[in-house]
């Protein structure tokens, strides 16, 4: 890198919910000379030293075009990612999996000499539910039966042999928990609640309780705060897995605080069941199976990001998620194709 240039960073995914973020932060930086941003549908966005590209890995071919844009990139930020439709594991599979393979071997055509790659919390085996949490060693195959950890865990195989045939690569996973922040909403309530869910009726007082059932323990990080650990992975000489979340863990009791509900335990069988019910008569678009594998998702242990990348998250995990509730209530939004802000509909 020379000082008068920066860095050039190339971001797929790049107006989603941690694209833009990501994307905003590096744009940012000094250290950055240039960000080319890549997705499906160039968005109504302007930041420093950014460029965007109309680029959808489902459908390229091979790696060739994506050579030519990682060519003289210092490093690729690989975020791109398609959630539905959950009813066709094969058209998520083409993209997710077969797009990221075409990533991986355009990095490697063009010499791009770091990859960052979004792994999850997903991509873990089923694990402790408590703290201090998993570290990175802990074996990721995640839950077989979820298309989203299946594709999340075959990329983590992937990784491994790609790093083995390009040790001149510098690959890092990043696994962060779930990514809220309030512009992320209507995406969110669109992926895992449904397009019709009214936001405004996600208010305390027209939620008076909320479900205590075994397993329902998760981690959360605002997207702003895991966009400086992908930062930070781009300029720092690091390589390898991090976890990402924010403290405290979430359960039940705490989200009864933070809504100011009533907990009441309810059996996951009956709340599976209805999901399912739901989801078959595709009147829901987030699958029971999905639920399943977030009931087995082990806390993370985020002491290795913390220490390696200096990172700390500047917003709890319950500052967070109460940030996304308000974006969800308000209808909050970008100026991208997957963060278009809506209540309902």
């Amino acid at each position: 890198m020379s000082e008068t240039t920066g860095l050039r960073v190339v971001v797929t995914g790049a107006t989603g919910n941690v694209g833009t973020s990501v994307v905003r932060a590096l744009a940012e930086d000094p250290r950055v000379g240039s960000v080319l941003g890549l997705a499906r549908r160039v968005p109504d966005l302007a930041f420093p030293r950014t460029e965007w590209a109309a680029v959808d890995l489902g459908e390229e071919a091979d790696g060739e075009g994506l050579a030519g844009w990682f060519a003289g990139a210092d490093a690729v930020v690989h975020l791109a990612w398609r959630f539905q439709p959950t009813h066709d594991p094969v058209l998520t599979w083409q993209t997710n999996v077969l797009g990221s393979l075409r990533v991986f071997g355009a990095v490697a055509a063009a010499g791009v000499p770091a990859l960052v790659h979004a792994s999850s919390v997903g991509a873990y085996s089923p694990g402790p539910k408590e703290a201090p949490g998993v570290v990175e060693s802990w074996p990721t195959h995640g839950w077989p039966d979820a298309a989203y950890c299946r594709e999340k865990a075959y990329l983590e195989r992937v990784l491994d042999t790609f790093e083995y045939e390009h040790p001149h690569v510098r690959v890092v996973r990043m696994r962060p928990a779930f990514l809220f922040k309030e512009t992320s909403a209507s995406e969110q309530r669109r992926i895992f609640a449904g397009r019709f869910l009214p936001g405004p009726l996600l208010r305390p007082d027209l939620l008076p309780w909320v479900p205590d059932m075994r397993g329902l323990v998760l981690q959360a990080l605002h997207t702003d705060d895991a966009a400086q650990a992908y930062l930070q992975a781009v300029l720092r000489d690091v390589s390898g897995a991090f976890n990402l979340a924010s403290d405290p863990v979430v359960d039940a009791k705490v989200l009864g605080d933070l809504l100011d509900a009533k907990v009441v335990k309810v059996p996951a069988g009956v709340v599976r069941a209805a999901l399912a019910a739901a989801w078959n008569a595709r009147l829901a678009p987030a699958s029971p199976h999905l639920f399943d594998a977030v009931l087995r998702m082990p806390v993370l242990d985020a002491s290795r990001a913390r220490r390696e990348l200096g990172w700390e998250p500047r917003l709890t995990s319950v500052e967070a998620i109460g940030e996304f509730l308000e974006g969800v209530r308000k209808g909050s939004g970008e100026q991208t194709a997957p963060l278009a802000g809506r209540k309902a509909g």
